[in-house]
């Protein structure tokens, strides 16, 4: 899986986060995601949804 450009405990987490979702689908625009790309995209969504609810040092 790559790695998260920002590391989780940064105040940036879900700005990173979001940057990387739309990467990701950008490079794979008009095709449906394989098993395995739909894993990463559920765990860079699941860091995302995590950093939005201020779980992670985001709301400071």
């Amino acid at each position: 899986m790559p790695e998260m450009p920002i590391p989780l405990e940064s105040p940036r987490a879900a700005d990173a986060a979001n940057e990387a979702i739309r990467r990701f689908m950008a490079a794979r625009i008009g095709r449906p995601l394989w098993p395995a790309e739909r894993l990463e995209y559920t765990r860079l969504l699941a860091v995302w949804a995590e950093a939005q609810r201020g779980r992670l040092p985001e709301t400071a």
